[in-house]
């Protein structure tokens, strides 16, 4: 064995104790990775929820890369005045040429630490919106919902975010605190109809879609109330009314869920639209252009 150290340090260069460093180094990280294979393999055999799947061997993948990195360190550092000479030098070197995985760790930290969002939540970074689906030590990842698709719905697009940006971007989360959003339907009806009859019929129509949303949203709110200061004078749906140009603006203001928002939205139309086909004093409003034929007026004249 000696021999074979001594002829591989003709080679290289490399003294007998760095290779012996080296090859317990390679035989850390191998051993760590079989263990995570072996590992994810009994925590899917053993877990049929998704959640509790992720979670486990989430946390269980940390630890092992915390303890690897301690032996790792351990066979290269002998001695309490080397250790502290090297992390002075190591953390100098990372301050100045690892600034943004710095930046992504103490994003990571935040994130686990103060909690912006969690697994399973729609938020929205910057531009990008969508629910959470995984959260690393350097990134989390956006199932996208919106941009071309209406209503926020999922594109099947998956978003990777550096963890930095928690930490220098306004992070929006639909669903910490208050879990329900407020949402708003504009419906422009003639100037000719009768406009107090429409709006009588839209309060109607949005108070019963709103029943059931009222008795969670208040639950969300008294639980909510122990965390942050949100306070709403009313829950209630309301409708307003605004005139424009081509008619009279009857707009719909109700509570729903972020996932349940289209969902709402098409039942409130249906709802709309059978309700006004019933009164020949209500017509939906759209644009609409007259054209003047000059000639003809003058002939007629």
């Amino acid at each position: 064995m000696n021999q074979w150290f001594t002829h591989i340090e003709s080679l290289t260069g490399l003294s007998q104790a760095i290779q012996v460093n080296l090859i317990q180094s390679i035989l850390t990280f191998l051993l760590i990775g079989l263990f995570l294979f072996f590992l994810k393999k009994f925590i899917w055999k053993q877990s049929g929820n998704i959640q509790t799947r992720y979670t486990s061997y989430k946390i269980a993948s940390y630890i092992t890369y915390a303890l690897g990195l301690m032996i790792v360190l351990r066979i290269w550092i002998t001695g309490t005045q080397s250790i502290v000479t090297y992390l002075g030098l190591l953390s100098a070197g990372i301050a100045i040429a690892l600034q943004d995985l710095i930046g992504n760790l103490a994003g990571w930290v935040f994130i686990w630490m103060r909690r912006p969002f969690k697994m399973g939540q729609r938020v929205q970074v910057a531009s990008a919106i969508g629910d959470v689906i995984d959260i690393g030590l350097l990134q989390f990842s956006l199932l996208e919902v919106g941009n071309w698709i209406d209503a926020e719905q999922s594109t099947g697009r998956i978003i990777h975010i550096p963890n930095k940006h928690v930490l220098t971007t306004v992070t929006a989360n639909y669903m910490t605190g208050f879990e329900h959003i407020w949402d708003e339907i504009p419906v422009l009806i003639t100037f000719e109809s009768d406009w107090e009859k429409a709006k009588s019929i839209l309060t109607e129509i949005i108070e019963n879609q709103a029943i059931d949303v009222l008795k969670s949203a208040k639950k969300s709110i008294e639980a909510s109330s122990h965390q942050y200061m949100i306070k709403y004078s009313t829950l209630t749906p309301i409708v307003y009314t605004d005139v424009r140009d081509s008619g009279v603006l009857l707009t719909l203001r109700y509570l729903c869920l972020p996932k349940s928002r289209r969902g709402a939205r098409q039942d409130i139309w249906e709802n709309i639209l059978r309700a006004f086909s019933k009164h020949q004093d209500i017509d939906l409003a759209y644009p609409t252009k007259r054209v003047f034929n000059h000639l003809t007026e003058g002939k007629g004249a």
